[in-house]
């Protein structure tokens, strides 16, 4: 009868559905540099806000590619074989290997630019599938803007990219079109992989009067050669990332990361409470800051103007 008993409540147990609190939510991001790391500790920190806590109710699995394409899309096999609740890539390569590998698990992608020309949805505010997300599509004419207040004989913009990243490759786009608004040429110099980004911004010099680099995710985890070469040069350089000034960018405009990651978290709690993703618009994070590297100007031939440094979020002295 004991054995009756217990089998019964073995096939009951197996017949109900899990708790709703008890989630898994599988992270992964290309590479591993101060801006992707905010989002995803971001992302935790909105799931802990919203009562979903790591070790009671929450499986928070987190991976990297290390900056290898290859290795990203294992990573999204292995997620998938998983079967979370959510998966949450960060960056649009590991995005790009997620929604290939999935139809079905719900996926909330961020530090995203363009998620239209990533394919990854094809209307921002109908994904209409099981993907939806954040972009990070960055505020080109106001950091051309604010490269020309700094440096107003500024006439070319060297810009610094991975050729092989389509989030780099639409701002090369948008770039292009904001430069030739404001009376200033672009040169490219490409690097595909870290090890290239000091050669790369060698490249630049004596083309450009400036470096420009965008939330490229090889660029900034190999950021520190390309500010060697420009403290050499006298060439001043500045990123669409804010978490790279503390690293010798002159200055950046652009989003705080460690938001953006709780603005994607609050998309993973709605789904994880019911809601689909094809029901959630894709939405522009939102925010900016501006943050100065006084002693970086300095070490690349540049005095900061007290306008800038009056109205900057943060300023690095």
């Amino acid at each position: 009868m004991r054995h009756i008993l217990l089998a019964a409540a073995a096939t009951l147990a197996l017949a109900l559905p899990a708790k709703a609190e008890d989630v898994t939510v599988a992270v992964t991001a290309i590479v591993e540099h101060p801006a992707l790391d905010a989002a995803r500790d971001g992302v935790k920190e909105a799931l802990e806000a919203a009562g979903y806590k790591e070790g009671e109710n929450l499986k928070f699995i987190y991976e990297s590619a290390q900056g290898n394409p290859a290795t990203a899309a294992q990573i999204a096999r292995q997620f998938v074989g998983d079967n979370p609740s959510v998966i949450v890539p960060i960056s649009t390569p590991s995005a790009q290997a997620v929604v290939s590998a999935t139809k079905d698990i719900p996926v909330v992608f961020t530090a995203v630019s363009d998620p239209v020309g990533a394919q990854l949805v094809k209307d921002m505010d109908k994904p209409g599938s099981n993907v939806t997300g954040l972009s990070d599509m960055s505020p080109v004419a106001e950091h051309l803007a604010l490269i020309k207040e700094i440096l107003p004989e500024a006439k070319t913009i060297g810009y610094l990219y991975n050729s092989g990243e389509a989030n780099s490759v639409s701002l090369l786009a948008v770039l292009k079109a904001e430069a030739e608004k404001a009376g200033l040429k672009v040169v490219e110099s490409a690097a595909t992989k870290s090890a290239e980004v000091q050669g790369a911004a060698r490249a630049l010099v004596g083309r450009a009067d400036a470096i420009y680099i965008p939330t490229d995710n090889t660029i900034i985890s190999a950021l520190e050669g390309a500010v060697a070469v420009a403290e050499e040069a006298k060439l001043p350089l500045f990123t669409a990332d804010t978490d790279s000034v503390s690293r010798g960018a002159i200055a950046a405009l652009g989003f705080n990361y460690k938001d953006v990651g709780r603005q994607t978290g609050e998309v993973v709690v709605r789904i994880l409470k019911g809601e689909k993703p094809g029901d959630i618009a894709v939405k522009v994070a939102a925010g900016t800051d501006l943050v100065v590297n006084k002693g970086a100007a300095a070490k690349m031939g540049v005095t900061l103007p007290e306008a800038v440094v009056g109205r900057a979020t943060r300023v690095i002295e």
